[in-house]
């Protein structure tokens, strides 16, 4: 019995350093390429303050009064920010394996769902570094957070990030090209935002649109976030921090099966 705990402990060690190992590679690169960060909050800021403030004095989004359009898509923008970063992320698949990185970490005797964990965990983490950063910004313009709050929108921002980090690897598994790898994910990104409510409310939409939204993950994300921040959403919060949790559940079996059968080469 005590061997056996011991090679579990030793299992469990072994897991978790190599988890991070791979997660303090990816941090590093990121930390080394400032633009990025940079890059990926320019659009976010963009649609914050020019289409916010643009479109708001002409739209009746303003739930009676109590705060104007470019608060109430602020929660949209946080989505926005993480599909975005996390789903192109996928993108350093190709990159690693131009540069021989990913079979140089293939042949390892770690196994592909630790490469796949650790890499999902140092996607999250640059997304959730750039939510923080929208979130101060939040703050400047007017939302007021509680713990409670707070603690929810990071609930919600790990599981997006997860999620999508996890569909953006799975899907950078299969391609071998980044213009091909970024024509897909447009098909991807682009229908996940659009169709979440982060710019408009979900009453009064036409049916099938409706029936769209229903199927969108970040549909959840924003709600939550929404119902977190601005306390309005369509759902409860219970309700969408549970489909979310679903999706993130089913995303992230899929990039693991995808990682299971990618090539190295």
């Amino acid at each position: 019995m005590e061997i056996d705990k011991k090679n579990l402990n030793n299992i469990v060690y072994s897991t978790i350093r190599n988890i991070y190992a791979i997660w303090l590679r990816e941090i590093k690169v990121f930390l080394r390429e400032k633009s990025r960060l940079v890059a990926s909050l320019f659009t976010p800021l963009l649609w914050l303050f020019i289409i916010g403030s643009g479109l708001g004095p002409s739209t009746n989004v303003s739930m009676d009064g109590e705060f104007n359009y470019q608060i109430f898509i602020f929660p949209g923008i946080v989505c926005m920010a993480i599909i975005f970063t996390s789903v192109f992320y996928g993108a350093y698949i190709i990159w690693d394996r131009k540069f021989d990185f990913l079979k140089s970490v293939m042949v390892t005797p770690v196994s592909r769902d630790i490469i796949f964990i650790g890499k999902t965990i140092g996607g999250m983490t640059n997304s959730m570094i750039q939510v923080m950063v929208l979130l101060f910004i939040g703050f400047l313009i007017g939302i007021d957070y509680t713990a409670l709050s707070l603690i929810q929108i990071l609930c919600i921002a790990i599981l997006l990030s997860f999620l999508l980090t996890a569909l953006g690897l799975g899907l950078g598994s299969y391609m071998y090209s980044l213009e091909g790898f970024q024509m897909i994910v447009s098909f991807v990104v682009f229908p996940l935002f659009f169709l979440s409510g982060a710019l408009f409310p979900l009453e009064n939409l036409p049916q099938w649109l409706y029936t769209l939204t229903n199927a969108d993950p970040a549909t959840y994300a924003v709600d939550a976030l929404r119902i977190s921040m601005l306390g309005t959403g369509n759902f409860i919060f219970e309700y969408d921090l549970l489909i979310l949790f679903g999706f993130t559940v089913a995303f992230g079996l899929f990039g693991i099966y995808s990682f299971r059968r990618m090539k190295a080469v």
